[in-house]
């Protein structure tokens, strides 16, 4: 739907510009003059015939055919504005800065439906409404400040939210971050963040395309096209940072299941940007400082040295990097030690690299040269100079760019005297550096960049199920939970190991079920949906007058149909689930099981399908997956078989798309074998 006439247009019209720069319609006008627009502009205004040294046209009708229509004018004109310039005067391209749409309800919607309506009749493309405009490298289409100094090596932005945008370019700017494109694109009438996405994706050229995307999003529309066309991006070589906001809620929506409690809309979120490669980030600064990570040349290994004349923000770094999974080797040894002797007494290059307050330049360049040529366990840099005013520090500044050029190993500038280095910090950015005020902000965003993985397949390969039996089963089920029968049923056509059982009716068949089974047994009650919280399960059942004691008593919980009967197996607890998520699709949850989910909360997701790669990092990324490792002397769980499941989670699911919620909990794991002991499904057909 983007076209050129949006991107590079020839003519552009301001609807509603003025001579009051303190309006959007005056404001975006001096901004197009100011940023030297070469094509022909052109405004409309009631009462003025000429607008800021610009012809004005106080009726549309008298304006020649025009290619982008940037509007600022009250909403209920705006469709008939909108469908003379589309039929009359050959515009493709609007921009509508006016509110009083769909923001503001039913009537607004009404007439942001009419203007799409008649844009897309002629095949034309929308920004808006409700927004700030666009910034290419061909004309400056907002009515807001900070415009940046496009530069085809800056970033792409896209924004859901005008006011956010300003004030990330406002936190990334002073920084020495560039842009390449901004696009604000308010209530996404008809082209939202995914589809700015896709033209970036369909449109991308190696050689002369930005390779970061940063985006700012309140609603995931779209999720399918924002997941195809990010993965692809970065495939092709881009990296993407983005803010999901909007992210909590009052309290967990009410479920009938552990993964309907734990899979919010959130979660669904999480697991979309992990599996398209996005750097999530939770705030201005932390898309800047990704960002900036982003801008800087990639580290190839974890270990980094910070090299530092402060001994606290070293510190407070050497904590983040090591919270984030990042490491500060210890260096040693007598490249260190003829290091050390050149430094001044006090010094410390055992990592942290502390060359004291008195530190110059000289000796930082010692340093980084011992880091980059004899320290061969170290990948990266950090640099942390700031000053206390006493003297300028234009030469520390200028050593660190020329080292940036030089060196193979990435070196991160962290300079926090922002105020006191006013000067020498403008002439750094001058130089095209970028930079980080804070080392924290810094720590954890490097640490998130390096641990982020690239995209996996997009359709991996899955285990093959018999999608007839399963077919057959769903066809035949009614709504809701299925019954034990077909859980059974499915599990067998999807090749999920499960525990022998048997569901029994009277305590002479408990009896002999459990004979045939072997004692020790579990007994639980079928019907109750949890059913450890009514006394419906029972452990190491170990003789014939227990189980029919047990059955007789789990007989009378209310809603109990009959009694489940299995082997007493044994090993660690596990849990997978599944839910379907609006727009999302289905999403599948793996963790700890049994009472520890509840506890812990601990849980993997990821949206389907789910192959081998992705399902081993779910199960890496778990906070407990040292117990799954197997720790102080237990055995741990095959992971292969662990993975197993999940993946064969997913054949099921796609074969079965009616399921909406799912549990495997818990599942037993050993060395050997993971066996599904209990499960539960819901469905809804459509």
């Amino acid at each position: 739907m983007i076209n050129d006439s949006l991107l590079c247009p020839k003519s552009i019209v301001v609807i509603g510009g003025s001579n009051d720069v303190q309006k959007p319609g005056g404001a975006v006008l001096r901004n197009l003059i100011e940023g030297n627009f070469t094509g022909k502009l052109f405004v409309t205004n009631l009462k003025e015939s000429e607008v800021q040294g610009i012809r004005s046209f106080s009726d549309p009708a008298d304006l020649p055919e025009v290619d982008l229509a940037i509007i600022a004018i009250a909403a209920k004109y705006i469709p008939d504005t909108v469908e003379l310039l589309a039929r009359k005067k050959n515009t493709r391209a609007f921009i509508i800065l006016s509110a009083g749409f769909s923001e503001e309800g039913k009537e607004g919607k009404a007439l942001e439906n009419k203007v799409v309506e008649i844009i897309e009749s002629v095949n034309g493309c929308l920004i808006g409404p409700n927004c700030i405009g666009v910034l290419t490298p061909h004309y400056n289409g907002v009515f807001t400040k900070p415009i940046p100094k496009l530069e085809s090596r800056g970033c792409d932005f896209i924004s859901g939210s005008g006011a956010t945008a300003c004030f990330i370019m406002e936190a990334g700017i002073p920084n020495g971050l560039t842009f390449s494109s901004v696009f604000s694109v308010g209530n996404s009438a008809q082209i939202g963040v995914e589809e700015v996405l896709q033209y970036l994706d369909a449109t991308f050229d190696p050689l002369t395309s930005s390779k970061v995307k940063l985006l700012y999003i309140e609603n995931v529309a779209k999720p399918d096209k924002l997941l195809c066309h990010a993965a692809s991006l970065i495939r092709k070589g881009c990296k993407i940072a983005a803010i999901k906001a909007g992210s909590s809620e009052a309290g967990s929506r009410a479920a009938s299941s552990h993964t309907g409690a734990l899979a919010s809309p959130d979660v669904a979120v999480d697991a979309l940007f992990r599996k398209a490669g996005i750097v999530r980030c939770f705030g201005r600064e932390d898309l800047i400082s990704v960002a900036s990570v982003f801008m800087h040349p990639e580290v190839k290994g974890k270990n980094i040295a910070i090299i530092t004349h402060a001994g606290g923000p070293a510190v407070m770094l050497t904590d983040a990097l090591s919270n984030g999974g990042m490491s500060v080797p210890h260096i040693e040894g007598p490249d260190a030690e003829a290091l050390c002797s050149q430094l001044f007494p006090g010094s410390s290059v055992a990592n942290p690299i502390d060359f004291l307050a008195t530190g110059t330049a000289s000796q930082l360049e010692l340093i980084i040269d011992a880091v980059e040529n004899n320290f061969k366990n170290i990948d990266g840099m950090a640099v942390i100079f700031g000053t206390p005013g006493l003297t300028k520090v234009f030469d520390v500044y200028r050593l660190i760019d020329e080292k940036m050029k030089s060196c193979t190993k990435p070196i991160y500038p962290i300079l926090p005297s922002v105020l006191t280095a006013h000067d020498e910090i403008v002439d750094f950015t001058a130089k095209g550096r970028i930079f980080f005020p804070d080392e924290v902000i810094f720590g954890n965003a490097l640490s998130r960049v390096f641990n982020t993985p690239q995209p996996p397949a997009p359709e991996p390969d899955l285990p093959p199920v018999d999608t007839a039996q399963i077919r057959t089963i769903i066809n035949n089920a009614s709504d809701g939970y299925l019954t034990p029968v077909e859980i059974q049923g499915l599990m067998d056509a999807t090749g999920i190991p499960r525990a022998g059982e048997a569901i029994v009716n009277s305590s002479e068949e408990a009896v002999k079920a459990a004979q045939t089974l072997g004692f020790p047994v579990v007994m639980k009650v079928v019907g109750p949906v949890h059913k450890s919280d009514v006394g419906g399960v029972v452990l190491n059942v170990k003789d014939e007058g227990s189980v029919r004691k047990e059955f007789d008593r789990m007989m009378k919980i209310p809603q109990t149909t009959s009694v489940l009967i299995q082997p007493m197996l044994s090993g660690i607890e596990l849990f997978v689930g599944a839910k379907f998520e609006s727009k999302f699709g289905h999403m599948i949850l793996c963790g700890l099981g049994g009472i520890f989910i509840e506890v812990l909360k601990d849980v993997s997701a990821g949206l389907c399908p789910v192959g081998l790669e992705e399902a081993l990092m779910m199960i890496r990324n778990l906070k407990s997956y040292k117990i799954i490792q197997g720790a102080r002397g237990q055995k741990g769980v095959n992971e292969e078989k662990f993975a197993g499941i999940i993946m064969s989670l997913s054949s099921l699911l796609k074969a079965a798309p009616e399921i909406m919620e799912l549990d495997f909990n818990p599942l037993l794991g050993n060395e050997n074998s993971v066996i599904a002991v209990d499960a539960r499904i819901r469905i809804k057909k459509v």
